[in-house]
Protein backbone atom coordinates (compact mmCIF):
# COMPACT_ATOMS: atom_id res chain seq x y z
CA UNK A 1 0.00 0.00 0.00
CA UNK A 2 1.62 3.39 -0.93
CA UNK A 3 2.47 6.17 1.27
CA UNK A 4 1.10 9.34 1.90
CA UNK A 5 3.60 12.22 1.67
CA UNK A 6 1.55 14.19 4.74
CA UNK A 7 2.87 11.07 6.94
CA UNK A 8 6.58 11.29 6.02
CA UNK A 9 6.60 14.97 6.42
CA UNK A 10 5.80 13.81 10.55
CA UNK A 11 8.63 11.51 10.09
CA UNK A 12 11.88 13.28 12.01
CA UNK A 13 14.47 11.58 9.60
CA UNK A 14 12.59 13.39 6.95
CA UNK A 15 11.25 16.34 8.11
CA UNK A 16 13.97 18.62 6.13
CA UNK A 17 12.49 17.10 2.88
CA UNK A 18 10.67 19.12 0.21
CA UNK A 19 7.74 18.75 -1.42
CA UNK A 20 9.48 17.18 -4.20
CA UNK A 21 11.84 15.01 -2.26
CA UNK A 22 9.07 13.88 0.13
CA UNK A 23 6.57 12.84 -2.85
CA UNK A 24 9.83 10.77 -4.76
CA UNK A 25 10.00 8.94 -1.08
CA UNK A 26 6.36 8.23 -1.00
CA UNK A 27 6.32 6.89 -4.40
CA UNK A 28 8.60 4.30 -3.34
CA UNK A 29 7.69 3.17 0.26
CA UNK A 30 4.59 1.46 1.39
CA UNK A 31 2.60 1.14 4.32
CA UNK A 32 2.58 -1.97 6.12
CA UNK A 33 -0.16 -3.19 8.85
CA UNK A 34 0.79 -5.90 11.45
CA UNK A 35 -1.86 -7.37 14.27
CA UNK A 36 -1.23 -7.58 17.88
CA UNK A 37 1.52 -10.37 18.69
CA UNK A 38 2.40 -10.61 15.39
CA UNK A 39 6.26 -10.76 14.93
CA UNK A 40 7.58 -8.46 12.64
CA UNK A 41 10.98 -9.77 11.82
CA UNK A 42 13.51 -12.06 14.39
CA UNK A 43 16.97 -12.08 15.15
CA UNK A 44 19.09 -13.59 12.24
CA UNK A 45 16.73 -12.74 9.67
CA UNK A 46 17.89 -10.85 6.36
CA UNK A 47 17.78 -7.10 7.46
CA UNK A 48 15.81 -6.09 3.86
CA UNK A 49 13.78 -3.20 5.35
CA UNK A 50 13.01 -1.22 8.28
CA UNK A 51 10.55 0.44 9.48
CA UNK A 52 8.73 3.79 10.97
CA UNK A 53 6.30 3.69 13.46
CA UNK A 54 2.91 5.76 12.33
CA UNK A 55 0.79 4.10 15.25
CA UNK A 56 0.16 1.06 17.41
CA UNK A 57 2.77 -0.31 19.90
CA UNK A 58 6.23 -2.64 19.20
CA UNK A 59 8.74 -3.57 21.73
CA UNK A 60 12.50 -4.34 20.10
CA UNK A 61 14.16 -6.79 22.05
CA UNK A 62 17.30 -8.80 22.25
CA UNK A 63 18.96 -11.60 24.18
CA UNK A 64 21.94 -10.71 26.36
CA UNK A 65 24.71 -13.70 27.54
CA UNK A 66 22.44 -15.21 30.09
CA UNK A 67 19.51 -15.97 28.00
CA UNK A 68 17.19 -13.52 28.90
CA UNK A 69 15.30 -10.88 26.46
CA UNK A 70 16.33 -7.69 27.52
CA UNK A 71 13.68 -4.78 26.01
CA UNK A 72 16.06 -2.68 23.30
CA UNK A 73 13.93 -0.22 22.43
CA UNK A 74 9.91 0.47 22.03
CA UNK A 75 9.77 3.42 19.16
CA UNK A 76 7.15 5.86 19.36
CA UNK A 77 5.16 7.86 16.49
CA UNK A 78 8.00 8.54 13.85
CA UNK A 79 10.91 6.05 15.25
CA UNK A 80 12.64 4.08 13.01
CA UNK A 81 13.35 0.28 14.13
CA UNK A 82 15.72 -2.06 11.93
CA UNK A 83 17.38 0.40 10.53
CA UNK A 84 21.24 -0.14 11.25
CA UNK A 85 20.70 -3.69 9.97
CA UNK A 86 19.10 -2.59 6.74
CA UNK A 87 21.83 0.16 6.35
CA UNK A 88 24.47 -1.94 6.83
CA UNK A 89 22.69 -5.08 4.98
CA UNK A 90 23.51 -7.84 8.51
CA UNK A 91 21.08 -9.71 9.96
CA UNK A 92 18.80 -8.27 12.41
CA UNK A 93 20.37 -7.97 15.89
CA UNK A 94 17.31 -7.98 17.75
CA UNK A 95 13.50 -8.96 17.25
CA UNK A 96 10.44 -6.90 16.53
CA UNK A 97 6.77 -7.80 17.80
CA UNK A 98 3.76 -5.25 17.24
CA UNK A 99 2.11 -5.36 20.41
CA UNK A 100 -1.12 -4.20 19.49
CA UNK A 101 -2.33 -3.35 16.14
CA UNK A 102 0.15 -1.51 14.54
CA UNK A 103 0.64 0.63 11.04
CA UNK A 104 4.58 1.00 9.83
CA UNK A 105 6.39 2.68 6.80
CA UNK A 106 8.06 -0.12 5.36
CA UNK A 107 11.42 1.34 4.05
CA UNK A 108 14.30 -0.36 2.27
CA UNK A 109 18.04 0.48 0.83
CA UNK A 110 16.29 0.54 -2.37
CA UNK A 111 13.66 3.32 -1.57
CA UNK A 112 16.86 5.59 -0.02
CA UNK A 113 18.68 5.14 -3.49
CA UNK A 114 16.20 6.00 -5.89
CA UNK A 115 15.58 9.31 -3.81
CA UNK A 116 19.12 9.96 -3.26
CA UNK A 117 19.40 9.23 -7.70
CA UNK A 118 17.25 11.80 -8.35
CA UNK A 119 17.05 14.52 -5.31
CA UNK A 120 21.13 14.35 -4.32
CA UNK A 121 20.27 16.70 -1.88
CA UNK A 122 18.17 15.19 0.24
CA UNK A 123 20.85 12.91 1.49
CA UNK A 124 22.07 16.04 3.29
CA UNK A 125 19.09 17.08 5.02
CA UNK A 126 19.11 13.22 6.07
CA UNK A 127 22.55 13.66 7.41
CA UNK A 128 21.58 16.71 8.93
CA UNK A 129 18.88 15.21 10.99
CA UNK A 130 21.08 12.54 11.86
CA UNK A 131 23.62 14.73 13.15
CA UNK A 132 21.53 16.70 15.74
CA UNK A 133 20.35 13.12 16.95
CA UNK A 134 23.57 12.04 17.57
CA UNK A 135 25.01 15.41 19.19
CA UNK A 136 21.63 15.30 21.12
CA UNK A 137 22.24 11.59 22.35
CA UNK A 138 26.12 12.88 23.10
CA UNK A 139 24.87 15.69 25.04
CA UNK A 140 22.83 13.34 26.94
CA UNK A 141 25.68 11.07 27.62
CA UNK A 142 27.94 13.63 28.62
CA UNK A 143 25.25 15.41 31.43
CA UNK A 144 24.23 12.32 32.56
CA UNK A 145 27.67 10.60 33.07
CA UNK A 146 29.20 14.19 34.91
CA UNK A 147 26.14 14.01 37.76
CA UNK A 148 27.01 13.36 41.04
CA UNK A 149 24.79 10.43 42.11
CA UNK A 150 25.12 12.39 46.11
CA UNK A 151 24.07 15.59 44.98
CA UNK A 152 20.47 14.22 42.94
CA UNK A 153 19.89 11.89 46.68
CA UNK A 154 20.20 15.22 48.59
CA UNK A 155 17.40 16.75 46.14
CA UNK A 156 14.99 14.22 46.28
CA UNK A 157 15.70 13.21 50.38
CA UNK A 158 12.89 14.53 52.93
CA UNK A 159 13.17 15.99 56.36
CA UNK A 160 12.48 12.66 57.85
CA UNK A 161 14.94 10.91 55.47
CA UNK A 162 17.78 13.93 56.55
CA UNK A 163 16.88 12.90 60.07
CA UNK A 164 16.72 8.82 59.80
CA UNK A 165 20.79 9.63 58.52
CA UNK A 166 21.32 11.35 61.28
CA UNK A 167 20.04 9.50 63.78
CA UNK A 168 21.40 6.24 62.30
CA UNK A 169 25.36 8.38 61.95
CA UNK A 170 25.07 9.26 65.45
CA UNK A 171 23.99 6.04 66.84
CA UNK A 172 26.69 4.24 65.07
CA UNK A 173 29.49 6.28 66.22
CA UNK A 174 31.95 6.01 69.17
CA UNK A 175 30.55 9.38 70.57
CA UNK A 176 27.18 7.96 71.21
CA UNK A 177 28.75 4.39 72.89
CA UNK A 178 30.99 6.29 75.24
CA UNK A 179 28.55 9.09 75.70
CA UNK A 180 25.80 5.95 76.46
CA UNK A 181 27.46 3.93 78.70
CA UNK A 182 28.80 7.00 80.61
CA UNK A 183 24.77 7.87 81.59
CA UNK A 184 23.71 4.18 81.86
CA UNK A 185 27.22 4.29 84.42
CA UNK A 186 25.90 6.72 86.27
CA UNK A 187 22.56 6.30 86.14
CA UNK A 188 22.97 2.99 87.65
CA UNK A 189 25.84 4.40 90.66
CA UNK A 190 23.19 7.33 91.89
CA UNK A 191 20.13 4.40 92.39
CA UNK A 192 22.35 2.03 93.72
CA UNK A 193 24.02 5.26 95.95
CA UNK A 194 20.25 6.07 97.21
CA UNK A 195 18.76 2.89 98.41
CA UNK A 196 15.75 2.64 99.63
CA UNK A 197 14.86 6.17 98.37
CA UNK A 198 15.93 5.31 94.48
CA UNK A 199 13.47 5.86 92.30
CA UNK A 200 14.72 3.09 90.11
CA UNK A 201 16.08 0.37 92.40
CA UNK A 202 18.22 -2.51 91.37
CA UNK A 203 17.52 -4.33 89.18
CA UNK A 204 16.50 -1.34 87.20
CA UNK A 205 13.34 -1.73 85.85
CA UNK A 206 12.81 1.50 84.52
CA UNK A 207 15.78 2.14 82.90
CA UNK A 208 14.93 -1.64 80.98
CA UNK A 209 11.81 -0.44 79.61
CA UNK A 210 13.76 3.11 78.89
CA UNK A 211 16.32 0.87 76.81
CA UNK A 212 13.05 -1.15 75.24
CA UNK A 213 11.71 1.81 73.97
CA UNK A 214 15.21 3.22 72.49
CA UNK A 215 15.90 0.41 70.31
CA UNK A 216 12.32 -0.06 69.36
CA UNK A 217 12.54 3.42 67.83
CA UNK A 218 15.76 3.28 66.88
CA UNK A 219 15.40 -0.02 65.13
CA UNK A 220 13.29 1.10 62.12
CA UNK A 221 15.19 4.73 62.23
CA UNK A 222 18.56 2.47 61.08
CA UNK A 223 16.49 0.51 58.45
CA UNK A 224 15.61 3.46 57.22
CA UNK A 225 19.00 4.96 56.55
CA UNK A 226 19.81 1.62 54.97
CA UNK A 227 17.52 1.77 52.60
CA UNK A 228 18.50 5.38 51.57
CA UNK A 229 22.02 3.91 51.26
CA UNK A 230 21.25 1.02 49.35
CA UNK A 231 19.40 3.71 47.32
CA UNK A 232 22.79 5.76 47.03
CA UNK A 233 24.49 2.29 46.01
CA UNK A 234 22.25 1.92 42.98
CA UNK A 235 22.12 5.28 41.60
CA UNK A 236 26.38 5.04 42.04
CA UNK A 237 26.14 1.56 40.09
CA UNK A 238 23.95 3.37 37.74
CA UNK A 239 26.34 6.31 37.11
CA UNK A 240 29.44 4.14 36.75
CA UNK A 241 27.81 1.93 34.04
CA UNK A 242 27.11 5.71 32.19
CA UNK A 243 30.56 6.71 32.27
CA UNK A 244 32.09 3.14 31.85
CA UNK A 245 29.40 3.45 28.36
CA UNK A 246 30.57 6.74 27.55
CA UNK A 247 34.14 5.95 28.06
CA UNK A 248 33.39 2.89 25.93
CA UNK A 249 31.76 5.22 23.31
CA UNK A 250 34.26 7.76 23.26
CA UNK A 251 37.28 4.91 22.54
CA UNK A 252 34.89 3.37 19.72
CA UNK A 253 34.95 6.84 17.93
CA UNK A 254 38.92 7.72 18.44
CA UNK A 255 39.27 3.96 16.93
CA UNK A 256 36.85 5.30 13.88
CA UNK A 257 39.05 8.71 13.89
CA UNK A 258 42.45 6.59 14.02
CA UNK A 259 41.59 4.22 10.89
CA UNK A 260 39.99 7.27 9.26
CA UNK A 261 43.04 8.76 9.30
CA UNK A 262 45.39 5.97 8.64
CA UNK A 263 43.25 5.20 5.58
CA UNK A 264 43.75 8.94 4.54
CA UNK A 265 47.71 8.28 5.08
CA UNK A 266 48.03 5.05 3.20
CA UNK A 267 45.90 7.18 0.33
CA UNK A 268 47.87 9.74 0.40
CA UNK A 269 51.29 7.11 0.64
CA UNK A 270 50.13 5.28 -2.56
CA UNK A 271 49.25 8.85 -4.49
CA UNK A 272 53.19 10.13 -3.43
CA UNK A 273 54.11 6.58 -4.83
CA UNK A 274 52.39 6.84 -7.94
CA UNK A 275 53.91 10.44 -8.60
CA UNK A 276 57.17 9.22 -7.81
CA UNK A 277 56.90 6.29 -10.61
CA UNK A 278 55.33 8.66 -12.98
CA UNK A 279 58.54 11.15 -12.35
CA UNK A 280 60.85 8.17 -12.36
CA UNK A 281 59.49 7.14 -15.79
CA UNK A 282 60.05 10.23 -17.08
CA UNK A 283 63.38 10.83 -16.03
CA UNK A 284 63.52 6.99 -17.39
CA UNK A 285 62.19 8.10 -20.55
CA UNK A 286 64.30 11.55 -20.86
CA UNK A 287 67.59 9.30 -20.54
CA UNK A 288 66.80 6.94 -23.03
CA UNK A 289 66.14 9.43 -25.48
CA UNK A 290 69.25 11.72 -24.59
CA UNK A 291 72.26 10.71 -27.10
Amino acid sequence: MACDATILRQVPLFALLDDDETAVLASQVEIARFPARRRIYKIGDAAERAYVMVSGAVRVTTIDEDHQDVVVAEPAYGEFFGFASMLDQTPHQTEAVAVEDTVCIEVDRNDIMVLLRQKPHAGMDMLSVLGRQLHATQQLGRSRATRNPNEIIEQKSTVGERIADAVAGFGGSWTFIITFLMMLCLYAAINLALRASAWDPYPFILLNLFLSMLAAIQAPVILMSQNRQSEKDRISAEHDYEVNLKAELEIMLLHEKIDLLREKQWDELLQIQKEQLKLLAAVAQKTHQSP
